[in-house]
Protein backbone atom coordinates (compact mmCIF):
# COMPACT_ATOMS: atom_id res chain seq x y z
CA UNK A 1 0.00 0.00 0.00
CA UNK A 2 1.42 3.39 -1.03
CA UNK A 3 2.11 6.03 1.58
CA UNK A 4 3.23 9.61 1.37
CA UNK A 5 6.04 9.14 3.89
CA UNK A 6 8.95 9.11 1.45
CA UNK A 7 8.24 12.52 -0.02
CA UNK A 8 5.59 14.70 1.47
CA UNK A 9 2.64 15.66 -0.63
CA UNK A 10 2.01 19.35 -1.24
CA UNK A 11 -1.47 20.80 -1.57
CA UNK A 12 -1.90 24.24 -3.07
CA UNK A 13 -5.11 25.43 -1.49
CA UNK A 14 -7.22 28.41 -0.50
CA UNK A 15 -9.02 28.05 2.81
CA UNK A 16 -12.50 28.90 1.49
CA UNK A 17 -12.21 27.00 -1.80
CA UNK A 18 -14.76 24.18 -1.75
CA UNK A 19 -12.71 22.34 -4.39
CA UNK A 20 -9.67 22.42 -2.10
CA UNK A 21 -11.88 21.44 0.84
CA UNK A 22 -12.85 18.20 -0.96
CA UNK A 23 -9.23 17.21 -1.37
CA UNK A 24 -8.36 18.08 2.23
CA UNK A 25 -11.09 15.71 3.42
CA UNK A 26 -9.75 12.88 1.25
CA UNK A 27 -6.18 13.39 2.43
CA UNK A 28 -7.36 13.34 6.04
CA UNK A 29 -9.49 10.22 5.56
CA UNK A 30 -6.60 8.40 3.93
CA UNK A 31 -4.20 9.48 6.66
CA UNK A 32 -1.86 11.22 4.23
CA UNK A 33 0.42 13.93 5.54
CA UNK A 34 0.85 16.95 3.30
CA UNK A 35 2.37 20.40 3.22
CA UNK A 36 -0.25 23.13 2.96
CA UNK A 37 0.72 25.75 0.36
CA UNK A 38 -1.65 28.70 0.66
CA UNK A 39 -2.70 30.50 -2.52
CA UNK A 40 -4.48 33.80 -1.83
CA UNK A 41 -7.18 34.05 -4.47
CA UNK A 42 -8.20 37.54 -3.36
CA UNK A 43 -4.67 38.78 -4.10
CA UNK A 44 -4.59 36.99 -7.45
CA UNK A 45 -1.74 34.65 -6.52
CA UNK A 46 -3.35 31.94 -8.65
CA UNK A 47 -2.38 33.95 -11.74
CA UNK A 48 1.32 34.19 -10.90
CA UNK A 49 3.74 32.62 -13.41
CA UNK A 50 4.94 30.15 -10.76
CA UNK A 51 1.43 28.89 -10.04
CA UNK A 52 0.41 28.82 -13.69
CA UNK A 53 3.26 26.38 -14.29
CA UNK A 54 1.47 24.01 -11.92
CA UNK A 55 -1.99 24.67 -13.33
CA UNK A 56 -2.22 26.71 -16.55
CA UNK A 57 -5.86 27.67 -15.93
CA UNK A 58 -4.96 29.19 -12.57
CA UNK A 59 -7.34 27.35 -10.23
CA UNK A 60 -6.85 25.67 -6.89
CA UNK A 61 -6.39 22.97 -5.77
CA UNK A 62 -3.19 21.51 -7.12
CA UNK A 63 -1.65 18.40 -5.58
CA UNK A 64 2.08 17.84 -6.03
CA UNK A 65 3.25 14.27 -5.48
CA UNK A 66 6.95 14.00 -6.25
CA UNK A 67 7.46 15.19 -9.82
CA UNK A 68 3.75 15.08 -10.64
CA UNK A 69 1.37 18.03 -10.32
CA UNK A 70 -2.33 17.15 -10.56
CA UNK A 71 -4.95 19.88 -10.79
CA UNK A 72 -8.77 19.80 -10.64
CA UNK A 73 -10.31 18.27 -7.53
CA UNK A 74 -12.07 15.45 -9.41
CA UNK A 75 -8.82 14.36 -11.03
CA UNK A 76 -6.92 14.67 -7.76
CA UNK A 77 -9.44 12.55 -5.88
CA UNK A 78 -9.35 9.80 -8.49
CA UNK A 79 -5.54 9.91 -8.44
CA UNK A 80 -5.49 9.59 -4.66
CA UNK A 81 -7.98 6.73 -4.79
CA UNK A 82 -5.80 4.78 -7.20
CA UNK A 83 -2.38 5.48 -5.70
CA UNK A 84 -3.38 5.53 -2.03
CA UNK A 85 -6.16 2.91 -1.74
CA UNK A 86 -6.36 2.96 2.05
CA UNK A 87 -9.84 4.01 3.23
CA UNK A 88 -11.42 3.46 -0.21
CA UNK A 89 -13.99 6.04 -1.26
CA UNK A 90 -15.54 4.35 -4.29
CA UNK A 91 -18.12 1.59 -3.96
CA UNK A 92 -17.38 -1.76 -5.58
CA UNK A 93 -21.08 -1.92 -6.46
CA UNK A 94 -21.37 -0.38 -9.93
CA UNK A 95 -24.79 1.16 -9.31
CA UNK A 96 -23.73 2.96 -6.14
CA UNK A 97 -20.46 4.00 -7.77
CA UNK A 98 -22.47 5.58 -10.60
CA UNK A 99 -24.70 7.40 -8.09
CA UNK A 100 -21.58 8.74 -6.39
CA UNK A 101 -20.32 10.14 -9.67
CA UNK A 102 -23.72 11.66 -10.47
CA UNK A 103 -23.92 13.40 -7.09
CA UNK A 104 -20.33 14.62 -7.36
CA UNK A 105 -20.99 16.01 -10.82
CA UNK A 106 -24.11 17.87 -9.75
CA UNK A 107 -21.92 19.71 -7.25
CA UNK A 108 -18.84 20.27 -9.38
CA UNK A 109 -20.60 20.96 -12.69
CA UNK A 110 -24.01 22.44 -11.86
CA UNK A 111 -23.48 24.26 -8.55
CA UNK A 112 -19.90 25.19 -7.68
CA UNK A 113 -18.86 26.79 -10.99
CA UNK A 114 -21.77 29.22 -10.71
CA UNK A 115 -20.70 30.44 -7.28
CA UNK A 116 -16.93 30.59 -7.67
CA UNK A 117 -15.06 33.80 -6.99
CA UNK A 118 -14.54 34.87 -10.59
CA UNK A 119 -18.23 34.47 -11.49
CA UNK A 120 -19.50 36.25 -8.37
CA UNK A 121 -17.04 39.11 -8.85
CA UNK A 122 -18.19 39.50 -12.45
CA UNK A 123 -21.85 39.67 -11.42
CA UNK A 124 -21.07 42.15 -8.65
CA UNK A 125 -19.21 44.41 -11.06
CA UNK A 126 -21.77 44.19 -13.86
CA UNK A 127 -24.97 44.11 -11.80
CA UNK A 128 -24.78 44.55 -8.00
CA UNK A 129 -23.47 42.93 -4.80
CA UNK A 130 -26.97 41.72 -3.91
CA UNK A 131 -27.43 40.14 -7.33
CA UNK A 132 -24.41 37.89 -6.91
CA UNK A 133 -25.83 36.33 -3.73
CA UNK A 134 -29.22 35.74 -5.31
CA UNK A 135 -27.53 34.22 -8.36
CA UNK A 136 -25.60 31.80 -6.16
CA UNK A 137 -28.66 30.86 -4.11
CA UNK A 138 -30.77 30.07 -7.20
CA UNK A 139 -28.19 27.61 -8.51
CA UNK A 140 -27.43 26.06 -5.13
CA UNK A 141 -31.14 25.49 -4.47
CA UNK A 142 -31.65 23.94 -7.91
CA UNK A 143 -28.73 21.59 -7.36
CA UNK A 144 -29.77 20.72 -3.81
CA UNK A 145 -33.29 19.82 -4.96
CA UNK A 146 -31.79 17.46 -7.53
CA UNK A 147 -29.49 15.91 -4.91
CA UNK A 148 -32.37 15.31 -2.52
CA UNK A 149 -34.22 13.43 -5.27
CA UNK A 150 -31.15 11.51 -6.44
CA UNK A 151 -30.01 10.32 -3.01
CA UNK A 152 -33.38 9.63 -1.39
CA UNK A 153 -33.29 5.90 -2.15
CA UNK A 154 -29.55 5.43 -1.56
CA UNK A 155 -28.63 7.44 1.52
CA UNK A 156 -27.86 5.78 4.81
CA UNK A 157 -25.89 7.54 7.48
CA UNK A 158 -24.00 9.18 4.59
CA UNK A 159 -24.82 10.02 0.99
CA UNK A 160 -24.94 6.54 -0.54
CA UNK A 161 -24.86 4.21 2.45
CA UNK A 162 -23.44 3.84 5.94
CA UNK A 163 -19.81 4.43 4.91
CA UNK A 164 -18.29 7.70 3.75
CA UNK A 165 -17.85 7.63 -0.02
CA UNK A 166 -16.82 9.79 -2.97
CA UNK A 167 -20.02 11.82 -3.10
CA UNK A 168 -19.67 12.90 0.53
CA UNK A 169 -16.42 14.70 -0.28
CA UNK A 170 -18.31 16.92 -2.72
CA UNK A 171 -21.45 17.35 -0.65
CA UNK A 172 -19.83 18.36 2.64
CA UNK A 173 -18.10 21.56 1.40
CA UNK A 174 -21.12 22.63 -0.64
CA UNK A 175 -23.55 22.16 2.24
CA UNK A 176 -21.15 23.89 4.63
CA UNK A 177 -21.01 26.90 2.29
CA UNK A 178 -24.81 26.97 2.06
CA UNK A 179 -25.04 27.25 5.84
CA UNK A 180 -22.10 29.57 6.56
CA UNK A 181 -21.53 31.64 3.43
CA UNK A 182 -24.84 31.93 1.61
CA UNK A 183 -27.29 31.61 4.55
CA UNK A 184 -29.53 29.27 2.59
CA UNK A 185 -32.82 28.13 4.11
CA UNK A 186 -31.90 24.48 4.56
CA UNK A 187 -35.30 23.41 5.94
CA UNK A 188 -36.22 22.59 2.34
CA UNK A 189 -33.41 20.04 2.19
CA UNK A 190 -33.79 17.66 5.14
CA UNK A 191 -31.59 14.89 3.76
CA UNK A 192 -28.69 17.25 3.07
CA UNK A 193 -29.15 18.89 6.47
CA UNK A 194 -28.93 15.48 8.13
CA UNK A 195 -25.76 14.68 6.19
CA UNK A 196 -24.28 18.00 7.32
CA UNK A 197 -24.77 16.97 10.95
CA UNK A 198 -23.16 13.59 10.28
CA UNK A 199 -20.13 15.18 8.62
CA UNK A 200 -19.64 17.44 11.61
CA UNK A 201 -19.04 14.36 13.76
CA UNK A 202 -16.09 13.10 11.67
CA UNK A 203 -12.67 14.58 12.57
CA UNK A 204 -11.37 14.23 9.01
CA UNK A 205 -14.20 16.47 7.80
CA UNK A 206 -14.01 18.93 10.69
CA UNK A 207 -10.24 19.36 10.32
CA UNK A 208 -10.69 20.13 6.62
CA UNK A 209 -13.14 22.99 7.23
CA UNK A 210 -12.17 26.47 6.01
CA UNK A 211 -11.87 27.92 9.52
CA UNK A 212 -9.31 25.24 10.45
CA UNK A 213 -6.84 26.11 7.69
CA UNK A 214 -3.59 28.04 8.24
CA UNK A 215 -4.58 30.81 5.80
CA UNK A 216 -8.03 31.37 7.37
CA UNK A 217 -8.49 34.85 8.87
CA UNK A 218 -7.90 34.84 12.60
Amino acid sequence: MATASDQQLKLYSYYRSSCSYRVRIALNLKGLKYEYKAVNLLKGEQYSPAFRKLNPIGYVPVLVDGDLAVSDSFAILLYLEEKYPQHPLLHKDHQRRAINFQAANIVCSSIQPRQNLAVLNYIEERVSPDAKIEWAKVHIEKGFAALEDLLRNYAGRYATGDEVSFADLFLAPQIHAAFTRFNLDMTRFPLLSRLHEAYNEIPAFVDARPDKQPDAPS
